[in-house]
């Protein structure tokens, strides 16, 4: 543990925390990507398979647990409890378009041919690509709601972090990951026109507005 991860982990449970609160406040999960979502619980389920077999710290079981139980509160938030206000004329993405390849890219890549170690490899994979279906929607309507672009931002910053934390870790203890640091970086990058936007707009009080 670092400072670095530290506030990857913040920004991340922050994240989680906007989305949530979003949509109970306002009733509705308008402009929220339900197939992100579902990739998200898909990507938490898989890596925290060791949940019940290997204990690091309390801090550790305590976000792994925080992390599923909310990916799957969101789920059931938006396709059922508020299943009404759910936009699925945009929420268009095929979520197979990015399942298949990285379950493929996962048993072709990885750091041991082991069925725990496949599933921890395809996890890392899946999540680098997750939030695709959230910015094809948000493309796809043009603009976003200042509460989902803080979202948005939130979980880029815990991408940020964490590409950071591995690079802080490789000086500091000459340890790397390149598959979760390839991974990383990829995610980043998606997020990056993002920032801007974010940064030149939102912050300064205006919806996001996307080219088309």
């Amino acid at each position: 543990m670092n400072i670095f991860r530290l506030a990857g982990d913040l920004s991340h449970l922050l994240a989680i925390l906007i989305l949530l609160v979003k949509i109970w406040r306002s009733r509705s999960c308008a402009g929220i990507s339900g197939k992100s979502q579902i990739l998200f619980a898909m990507v938490f389920t898989a890596r925290y398979l060791d949940l019940v077999t290997n204990f690091i710290s309390v801090y550790n079981t305590t976000m792994k647990i925080v992390f599923i139980v909310s990916s799957y509160v969101t789920v059931y938030l938006i396709y059922v409890h508020f299943k009404a206000t759910y936009d699925s004329n945009h929420d268009t993405f095929r979520m197979e378009f990015v399942v298949l390849p990285t379950a493929g890219l996962a048993v072709l890549v990885n750091h041991d041919f082991s069925v725990m170690e496949i599933i921890w490899t395809f996890s890392i994979y899946l999540e680098s690509m997750a939030i695709l279906p959230q910015l094809f929607m948000v493309s796809k309507t043009g603009s976003a709601e200042t509460i989902t672009s803080h979202y948005l931002f939130a979980l880029g910053a815990y991408r940020a972090m964490y590409l950071v934390n591995w690079i802080y870790r490789y000086y500091t203890e000459g340890f790397y990951d390149l598959i979760a640091i390839v991974a990383g970086a990829v995610q980043t990058a998606f997020y990056c026109d993002f920032f801007y936007l974010y940064i030149t707009k939102v912050l300064q009080g205006q919806q996001l507005q996307l080219p088309a």
